[in-house]
């Protein structure tokens, strides 16, 4: 999944930002706003983790087995919340994505960290299908949620998942509860999962 240097860092700094707005995000006064903050932030420094050159460094053979078990245990805490919500879903499934590249690094030779490891290809494509989806779906629901931002002071907020509608105005939203930007980090994780998968 590591692709060219320049190509490479650029996925590392997205998901690397990603995942540092989301642990601002877990100072928010909302519970299911902080707990969804606090698996995307994991997701983000993983997958910034995962992405980093292998001209740079690579891991050591032990580091997939355990991204697969952190990882795994990720994907089983979302799918107990998601008896609470179903955005625990998306969740669920990139926690999935990110057990499923770790066990095809583990398998694959320490040298060939580069374009043509080789997964299953009926998996990748459902993966690839499903973000590419996501990727699409979330673009597209941002767009209202930034112009409704934009659009003064008197412009309703827009609730988070699991969050009833806000009566205390955008001026109380903080920056760990600002929708626009909660979809957004989720929308550049989706984009940079994209970019993690094709080469599988």
């Amino acid at each position: 999944m590591h692709g060219p240097a320049s190509s490479g860092w650029l996925l590392v700094a997205l998901c690397a930002a990603t995942g540092a707005y989301c642990l601002l995000r877990m100072r928010s006064s909302v519970e299911e706003q902080r707990s969804a903050a606090g698996g995307e932030a994991l997701m983000g420094f993983g997958m910034a983790a995962m992405a980093v050159p292998a001209a740079v460094f690579t891991p050591p053979a032990w580091v997939w087995p355990g991204y697969a078990v952190v990882f795994g245990a990720a994907g089983l805490r979302a799918l107990w919340a998601a008896r609470s919500g179903r955005h625990h879903l998306h969740h669920l499934v990139g926690a999935a994505a990110m057990v499923y590249m770790a066990v095809v690094m583990a398998g694959s030779p320490a040298h060939a960290h580069a374009h043509g490891t080789s997964g299953t290809p009926v998996l990748t494509g459902a993966l690839l299908l499903y973000f590419t989806g996501y990727v699409l779906l979330t673009g597209v629901r941002l767009i209202p949620v930034v112009a409704a931002a934009g659009s003064g002071a008197g412009a309703p907020p827009v609730p988070l998942p699991g969050q009833g509608p806000r009566a205390d105005g955008p001026a109380a939203d903080g920056w760990g509860d600002r929708p626009e930007l909660a979809r957004a980090c989720r929308l550049s994780m989706a984009i940079g999962m994209l970019a993690m998968l094709l080469p599988l």
